[in-house]
């Protein structure tokens, strides 16, 4: 398969016409190789329409997704960010071409070593995985420009939003009543306010992330 020439379509197809019109995260797509970030015998999907399950609570977001998110929380050369949830290291790996540095954060020592490995061989050295809660976040490394959490979530995360500079936001996907949105938190001050951007097709919700299930008699 011709994963480069597959990187320049799911551009063309899948981020451009959907008015993610920044030519930086554009670039930053079409050169990090998605297939890299999954598992050996998934990766002659990595490039198709949709979202790819590949461990137990982590998928890759579907291009259109990530790049609507990626846009909403438009990155700045400056920052320093807190990627929660990286899973493999992809959302990451995008991410350290656009600013300053990436701590990235997973529950998971194996698959957050492998997303180490995974940024190491891509010769990207502004961004380091450390392991832990992505809940709590990483509190001995804030504040932060911007968080990004490249999934979908049921709740407001005050531990992370706390985390926040003045002024500074947190990309996520919020789904309520069975509906996703992609959108940013900003923080002002002590209040914090969420603003929708787009619709999103993800239904998985990130564990530890979704709200209590109600007992039911």
């Amino acid at each position: 398969m011709d994963y480069q020439a597959a990187r320049r379509h799911m551009v063309d197809s899948q981020v451009r016409p959907n008015d993610v019109t920044d030519l930086r995260i554009q670039t930053a797509m079409e050169q990090t190789p998605r297939e890299v970030f999954l598992p050996v015998e998934l990766r002659d999907q990595a490039y198709v329409e949709r979202e790819i399950v590949y461990a137990p609570g982590r998928q890759l977001l579907q291009a259109r997704d990530f790049a609507k998110l990626v846009a909403a929380a438009d990155p700045r050369p400056g920052d320093i960010i807190l990627n929660a949830v990286c899973g493999s290291g992809y959302s990451t790996a995008v991410l350290a071409q656009l600013v300053e540095m990436v701590v990235a954060i997973e529950s998971d020592e194996a698959m957050a070593g492998a997303a180490q490995e995974n940024l190491m061989s891509l010769g990207l050295s502004n961004a380091a995985v450390i392991t832990g809660d992505p809940w709590a976040g990483a509190p001995d490394q804030e504040p932060f420009d911007l968080i990004f959490v490249g999934g979908a979530i049921e709740k407001q995360p005050d531990t992370l939003l706390a985390q926040l500079k003045d002024g500074g936001r947190m990309a996520t996907i919020l789904r309520t009543d069975g509906v996703s949105r992609g959108g940013l938190y900003r923080r002002s001050g002590d209040a914090i306010a969420f603003t929708e951007f787009f619709d999103a097709a993800t239904s998985a919700v990130i564990p530890g992330f979704d709200k209590p299930k109600a007992f039911v008699f």
